[in-house]
């Protein structure tokens, strides 16, 4: 099993004491986004947990704690961005804070694990292409040696973020000069011996040097355990989504960062109400178990090929 550490929310950022203690016991509890009374029972061993992917805009609370994931392999999706406080509201300052702890990170775990994400990328009168090619290059600069790839993707409009994004008056350039765009990043990115990939989009960006991304990547995944994986296609996201299947154990509306573009949450008053029912021990993320719940053990192996094959000679 691959497990995502989360697309739902920021585990690391905010409830790293509660995924260590889930780790410490063996599983966890999650509640079905869609079937609220419908709760899996998850194991955590390591011989069933193949990787950890972890999403974070800050993974500070976990970096003096990363020796209680002995016996996991895991890697990093770190979104470090050039937006401000009036886009992600309650992430601390980049240039100060954000870039060195990233720097840390990779220092503690290494470069090839620490995926560096700008992404979503959106255009308004205050973040214009302009903008995003200083601040890009600006970041590219600090992180140079400290990763390997990046990870670019334009916001989509989802009806949980469409109210707060029509809000900044978003412009949506042609193709041609977001291609343009794309190569300018690229070339960044080389400059600085980053490779430049894409998440989810439909445009072919490979034209301007950009790759197509897996972030739940299959071959990275492989080389960071030293085993070959049997993980299809992650059937649950999008069809333009390369990532491999992996189990999330994230909430949503939960996470804190208060980010506008943010498509998993519905309110800041949902996430604060949630917040409230955060339990350190607690095998559920936010939450307490019902008496009209069900508790079902979901079947969890290893994908790990347990036989040489000709992969291997």
């Amino acid at each position: 099993m691959i497990l995502s550490v989360s697309r739902r929310t920021d585990i690391p950022n905010y409830y790293a004491d509660w995924f260590l203690a889930r780790i410490k016991e063996g599983y966890v509890y999650v509640r079905h986004p869609m079937n609220v009374h419908q709760i899996s029972r998850i194991e955590l061993s390591p011989e069933v947990v193949d990787c950890i992917v972890f999403w974070t805009k800050n993974p500070e609370p976990m970096l003096r704690k990363l020796d209680r994931l002995a016996g996991y392999r895991y890697y990093f999706q770190f979104t470090l961005t050039g937006y401000g406080s009036d886009i992600e509201r309650y992430i601390p300052h980049k240039r100060k804070v954000m870039i060195p702890v990233f720097q840390e990170l990779s220092k503690e775990i290494g470069k090839e694990r620490v995926i560096w994400r700008y992404d979503p990328i959106f255009f308004t009168d205050k973040y214009n292409l302009e903008y995003h090619l200083k601040a890009f290059g600006q970041i590219a600069r600090e992180l140079e040696g400290y990763t390997e790839k990046c990870v670019v993707s334009f916001v989509d409009m989802y009806a949980k973020n469409r109210k707060g994004m029509n809000e900044l008056k978003p412009y949506f350039p042609e193709e041609k000069e977001v291609l343009e765009f794309g190569e300018k990043l690229a070339v960044l990115a080389g400059n600085c011996g980053i490779r430049l990939a894409s998440c989810a989009e439909k445009m072919d960006l490979s034209v301007c040097g950009i790759e197509h991304n897996c972030c739940i990547d299959k071959e990275l995944i492989e080389k960071i355990t030293g085993h070959r994986i049997r993980a299809k296609k992650d059937k649950n996201q999008r069809m333009e989504c390369g990532c491999v299947e992996s189990v999330d154990i994230g909430t949503y509306n939960t996470c804190r960062s208060g980010c506008v573009y943010c498509y998993a949450n519905h309110s800041q008053k949902s996430v604060s109400q949630n917040s409230q029912l955060y339990n350190v021990n607690s095998p559920l993320l936010c939450g307490s178990i019902s008496p009209d719940d069900k508790i079902t053990e979901r079947k969890i192996k290893s994908l790990k090929e347990s036989q040489l094959t000709l992969w291997d000679l």
